[in-house]
């Protein structure tokens, strides 16, 4: 039956015979086989059965699955979940066992033939064991996949957890198939039931692998087959799920996961897998499955252990329940401090000594006078279970621990670094030696005897730790040196490269890489010094070194980027400008006269500034032979040389240009200003008509003073070339004073105004007096 196809509702008769199972019209259950019956016989019915469930034809693509544990743990519950099957389930008011034999049907919308086995330690078989060990190893022989059910709490013991069976299945597997070359494995899906989480799943299959490797490795190995490994012949897989009544929906919801396993070709945890097939012909898996239980029942290996074991093994197993429980509640205290609060408990391995050695006495006392070989063997079964109940208070105080130590690490470690002046290796060694005291002295006192117990692990997890630590406090410090390194290096840099690039010359970059090159040494000694406390290594102080080049080269290169931007550029080379073409090589102000040749002035001038950009364009190395700084992802050397591109050198010129010709055009109206001509007869006009004014002011002592003084005066305004100064301050003069008069004459009409206002008012009040006058005259009359 593929999984689209439509499950057809079928009626099987019951004959009575060999437990057939009909199939229900009402529910459309799948019809169930009962292959082995209870007096250990094979159904011949198998065959009729193969074809009712549409496999007979299937060839290779079908699947087997069975499912063993102990009674009553639910595996039909599991079963019927996980494949739709509708294997009889044990009614929870009588607790009885409800599977018998082995019985078979084939799971709901695939080709899989699933064996419901009858569950072990069941007290209706009592000390008969045979057939269970013998129906698990038929199992285990016709499967590809078996599904160990157990509950949680059944970890960790011997026959709970089925490992005695397993022993003999594997002892006698061995021998079956011995002679059997290139045999598939099995499958060994481990469900465990009621999984709460307390303990990781992982944590439990490790358990569950190392008794079954353990098992392995005791058994006696057949000629041929001495070195063999379990994973020779079975693979495992585990699984847990939750409790079915606490959590139903939970439960369902991890079932219906666990069905994609088996369904699900996709699925990575996929358990049919070919690896696992035993090849055997849908048409021919009865008479195989029916040889395969001959071949078990013939086994002469299969008996039972004696009564005389079976109660030892029963008593040992109540006095040994007895035991815990009171164990049980003597450490049910520890779990508030050590796992809940995070809390260590000072004496914890006293107590736990204590608790045990207090167990272990009263199983000694009444489990000693039985059978000794099952004494002492379920006397290690309860000291390993005590040692797992105690161990997990001892990997939480080891806990606990650690996070107290590294807290304690941390605090002392800030503490320390807070101080003026400190070592930072010799503060970080005695922080740490207190803190891994503490951890280590700790840890030692709770490691119990009869265990195998280690803090070696958490104590390297705590040294990492640690380690981890002390590099981030000393990422920090060098963080913090570094700053400090950077200050300094600005410092030291920004006057020098401000200094050189005010005043450039052809030497301007060889001074700028000297002050680098001595700030660089400077820093490097505070480095070297610093270093020695943090106990760097060669390698980590060249490396820093070579970071410390870097930075101070980034911080030139800041500075040299400010100094020389667009308007500092150009303020620079106005100022070169200035300096040769308004100035003479005395350092005086230039003043034009008609025979300067301005134009080679303007060019030179001009030209000797225009060569600062090139100058400026990149940094200069040719007197510098063999510097260089290292490369990395963020920092190229030959590329920070570069200041200005050829574009932004063409800009710089162009606008210095048109701020250049300004210069040029005042100096030659300057010029133009002084160099106006008086023609020769206009000259003579004037000294024959101003002739007798002439000799009146040479007559005149006061008139030849005032005249001497308007010629010098005239004089100096010419030599210094002041007439356009002169004017704009005769405009402006001139320019108040008619402002101010404007003013005056504006307030002397308003007052006017408010004279002949007020004059009117008077003649207007005088002549309403006349009219009233005149007004009662003519009424008295």
């Amino acid at each position: 039956m593929s999984n689209n196809e439509t499950t057809t509702t079928t009626i099987v008769k019951t004959d009575g015979v060999n437990g057939i199972k009909s199939w229900d019209e009402d529910t459309g259950s799948i019809p169930r086989l009962q292959i082995v019956d209870e007096n250990q016989d094979f159904t011949q019915d198998l065959p009729n059965f193969m074809g009712k469930w549409s496999l007979a034809e299937a060839g290779f693509q079908y699947n087997v699955v069975a499912v063993f544990g102990s009674q009553s743990t639910g595996k039909s519950t599991l079963l019927n979940r996980l494949f739709g099957t509708s294997f009889d389930v044990m009614d929870e008011n009588q607790r009885s066992q409800t599977t018998k034999g082995i019985w078979m049907s084939r799971g709901r919308g695939m080709h899989v033939l699933v064996m419901d086995v009858e569950g072990t330690d069941g007290r209706e078989r009592g000390e008969d064991q045979d057939f269970e060990r013998k129906s698990a190893l038929f199992s285990m022989a016709t499967s590809e996949v078996i599904i160990l059910n157990l509950w949680e709490h059944q970890v960790g013991l011997y026959q709970g957890a089925n490992m005695g069976l397993l022993k003999t299945v594997f002892e006698v597997n061995l021998q079956l198939f011995q002679n059997q070359k290139g045999k598939e494995k099995t499958l060994i899906l481990i469900v465990i039931r009621d999984h709460v989480g307390a303990t990781p799943l992982e944590n439990l299959a490790k358990t569950i692998q190392a008794d079954l490797e353990k098992i392995w490795d005791g058994l006696p190995k057949p000629e041929g087959l001495e070195e063999c490994k379990i994973h020779d012949y079975f693979d495992f897989m585990f699984t847990g799920l939750p409790h079915k009544i606490l959590l139903p929906e939970k439960f369902d919801e991890e079932v219906a996961k666990l069905r994609t396993r088996f369904n699900d070709s996709k699925d990575p945890n996929y358990v049919f897998r070919p690896q696992y097939h035993k090849r055997i012909p849908a048409d021919g898996y009865h008479v195989y499955a029916s040889s395969i239980w001959d071949k078990i029942l013939s086994n002469k290996d299969l008996d039972l252990p004696t009564q005389q074991e079976l109660l030892a093994q029963y008593r040992c197993d109540e006095i040994s329940n007895t035991a815990f429980e009171r164990f049980t509640e003597r450490i049910t205290p520890f779990k508030i401090p050590i796992l809940e609060k995070a809390q260590t408990i000072p004496d914890l391995g006293e107590q736990m000594k204590d608790i045990r050695s207090e167990a272990l006495e009263s199983f000694d006392k009444n489990a000693s006078r039985y059978h000794q070989g099952v004494y002492e063997k379920k006397r290690k079964e309860m000291l390993a279970k005590l040692n797992t109940q105690l161990n997990v208070f001892f990997v939480g105080q080891l806990k606990n621990l650690h996070k107290k130590a590294i807290t304690m690490f941390e605090e002392n470690l800030k503490a320390e670094l807070k101080k003026p002046s400190y070592n930072f290796a010799e503060i970080v060694e005695s922080c740490l030696k207190e803190a891994d005291d503490l951890f280590v002295n700790g840890a030692k006192d709770i490691v119990l005897a009869d265990t195998d117990w280690s803090y070696t692990h958490e104590h390297s997890q705590l040294e990492e730790a640690f380690a981890k630590v002390s590099a981030q406090a000393r990422a920090d410090e060098f963080k913090k040196m570094s700053k400090q390194l950077a200050k300094q290096v600005e410092n030291e840099l920004s006057e020098p490269v401000s200094l050189q690039l005010n005043s450039p010359t052809e030497k301007t970059w060889h001074n700028i890489i000297k002050a680098y090159k001595e700030t660089v040494e400077h820093g490097q000694k505070t480095l070297v010094e610093k270093a020695k406390s943090f106990n760097s290594s060669d390698e980590e102080l060249e490396e820093s070194i070579l970071g410390l080049k870097r930075q101070a080269w980034l911080v030139l290169r800041k500075k040299v980027d400010e100094e020389l931007a667009d308007n500092m550029l150009l303020l620079k080379l106005r100022s070169r400008f200035e300096e040769k073409f308004r100035y003479d090589e005395h350092g005086l102000p230039r003043v034009w006269k008609p025979e300067d040749d301005i134009d080679s002035y303007f060019r030179k001038a001009r030209d000797d500034a225009l060569t600062l950009i090139p100058l400026f364009a990149k940094i200069d190395l040719s007197e510098d032979e063999g510097f260089d700084i290292e490369n990395d992802e963020d920092f190229d050397f030959k590329h920070s040389l570069t200041i200005l591109t050829e574009a932004k050198q063409i800009d710089i010129t162009n606008r210095f240009k048109r701020e250049s010709d300004a210069f040029y055009l005042e100096a030659k109206r300057s010029v133009v200003a002084t160099t106006a001509k008086i023609p020769t007869w206009l000259l003579v006009v004037m000294i024959a008509l101003g002739w007798n004014e002439f000799m009146t002011i040479i007559k005149s002592p006061i008139y030849l003073v005032l005249f001497v003084f308007c010629i010098t005066f005239g004089y100096i305004i010419y030599a210094l070339n002041l007439w356009g100064p002169l004017e704009r301050i005769l405009t402006t003069v001139f320019g108040e004073a008619t402002k101010m008069a404007k003013e005056r004459m504006v307030e002397g009409m308003e007052k006017v105004k408010e004279q002949q206002h007020q004059l009117q008012q008077k003649q207007n009040s005088s002549g309403d007096t006349g009219d009233n006058v005149e007004m009662k005259s003519f009424k008295g009359e």
